[in-house]
């Protein structure tokens, strides 16, 4: 049985035995294994920490697609970072768009700039922009592998290693799992990753531009992101399922 014919159950305990061993390992023994189970796609959003998971695989040449959610609304400067960084470190880094169609209707339904008037909205719009062409980049892959980290806020404090995504069917490894931003940063000036100029302006997490500010002195990581929703735990649902992430947020409001 290969991990493509795998059950969930099974893919499940896979999961549990990888989340061990990957905390045994450096980012690259984690990547490089990762890289063995089957096609590997690594989502990034160009953000600093997901800057250090490409230039690794770059600079090792691991057989791990890199892929970004181009969504119609990003900062030039992180369209910019996409050029440069394919430059760096030689990878190729595919965009998946939102369709036109799927944009036209949510604009006819909610308005352009609909998502700041209700949670609802703002999902619909995430839906269109992020998981759908995540669905499109993630199609036939048996690895997802992530940037995702504890310390970027409390609703991710308990990211595993490894772990099965019932929604999606495949793994999901997120190698930087136990990294501070300090140990982010130190990677980032040993390695000269390019990084995106706005984290010097106040950015730590950067997302589509009407939906990201800077932060205020104190305040968690991720607090700039949605920042006009009460909810600490809001999240657009790719790292959890879109139904939960729109009932917690509900919740606040």
């Amino acid at each position: 049985m290969t991990i493509h014919d795998a059950s969930g159950p099974r893919l499940a305990e896979l999961a549990a035995s990888l989340d061990v061993q990957f905390e045994k390992l450096d980012l690259a023994g984690r990547l490089a294994l990762a890289s063995t189970l089957g096609r590997a796609v690594f989502t990034t959003s160009l953000g600093i920490e997901d800057q250090v998971i490409t230039a690794a695989i770059g600079l090792d040449r691991l057989d791990i697609e890199v892929a970004t959610l181009e969504t119609g609304r990003l900062f030039p400067e992180t369209l910019a970072l996409i050029d440069e960084t394919e430059d760096r470190f030689g990878v190729e880094i595919r965009r998946f768009m939102p369709e036109k169609a799927d944009v036209d209707a949510y604009a006819a339904q909610y308005g352009l700039n609909g998502f700041y008037e209700s949670v609802e909205a703002r999902h619909a719009c995430c839906h269109v922009r992020k998981l759908k062409p995540l669905a499109r980049a993630l199609d036939g892959a048996v690895v997802w592998v992530t940037g995702l980290r504890r310390s970027q806020s409390g609703n991710r404090a308990s990211t595993p290693f490894a772990e099965y995504d019932a929604e999606r069917g495949l793994l999901k490894v997120n190698p930087l799992a136990d990294w501070s931003l300090e140990q982010i940063n130190a990677y980032v000036e040993q390695q000269a990753v390019p990084t995106n100029p706005l984290h010097k302006r106040g950015y730590p997490s950067i997302g589509c531009e009407p939906c990201t500010r800077a932060i205020k002195p104190g305040e968690p990581e991720r607090a700039g992101r949605w920042w006009w929703e009460n909810d600490e735990k809001r999240e657009c649902g790719l790292h959890v399922p879109e139904a939960a992430a729109a009932s917690a947020n509900s919740t606040s409001l």
